[in-house]
């Protein structure tokens, strides 16, 4: 692959489950100059076939692409690959979890699918010059997690919180796992600690935003 945007225009892959999407993307930026639109995918899957044969310079690439590969786990297996392109996620999802697993695996890039043409553009860009490029929002929250960290609940405090999220008592909860109310109790204000929350539904709303329920 030759360095970005040599020669003639940043080649790009759009990797989308939604046909209607990839044609508004396609649209909006072969109607830049300097930015061509090289290949599509609707799975990650056909991502690393799509960017294996036309070597683009930026992915843009969504986080929930139906069975198969999400888009965290295509972008880490771009990113693995000899002479990776930069990839830019642009989604709709902007949970701690999500946003963290994208990052992780080596995205350069966090927007949000509501952003300005103007912004999605200027962070193609960036990202080709090998900046890192993050909404206002994500950044904020990026910036929030590393400040104070939250501690990982155990296993077992997930499946009681995962039991609470399906309405079930302390009392419930203590038959359903063979244990004591008061080990539920206990289990619960440890939850609520290091949640930093003060109820069983914030509890809930906490742990699925960032991705430890379901």
């Amino acid at each position: 692959m030759t360095a970005p945007g040599a020669g003639g225009a940043l080649r790009i892959v759009l990797v989308d489950d939604h046909p209607v999407v990839r044609a508004g993307m396609r649209a909006l930026l072969s109607s830049v100059d300097g930015l061509e639109v090289v290949g599509e995918a609707s799975s990650g899957e056909e991502a690393l076939d799509v960017i294996r044969t036309q070597h683009p310079d930026v992915v843009l690439m969504d986080l929930r692409l139906g069975s198969g590969m999400d888009g965290a786990e295509a972008t880490g297996a771009i990113i693995a690959g000899e002479r990776p392109p930069k990839v830019v996620v642009l989604t709709t999802y902007d949970t701690d979890a999500d946003i963290l697993r994208a990052v992780e695996a080596g995205a350069s890039g966090y927007l949000l699918k509501d952003s300005d043409p103007e912004k999605l553009i200027d962070a193609i860009r960036a990202a080709a010059r090998g900046e890192t490029v993050l909404d206002p929002g994500v950044a904020q929250r990026l910036y929030r997690r590393i400040r104070a960290p939250h501690e990982d609940l155990s296993a077992r405090e997930i499946e009681i919180v995962t039991l609470v999220a399906r309405g079930m008592s302390n009392r419930a909860i203590a038959r359903e796992l063979f244990v004591t109310e008061a080990t539920v109790k206990s289990h619960l204000v440890h939850v609520f600690s290091k949640l930093s929350v003060d109820s069983r539904t914030a509890a809930v709303a906490v742990a699925r935003d960032r991705g430890l329920i379901r």
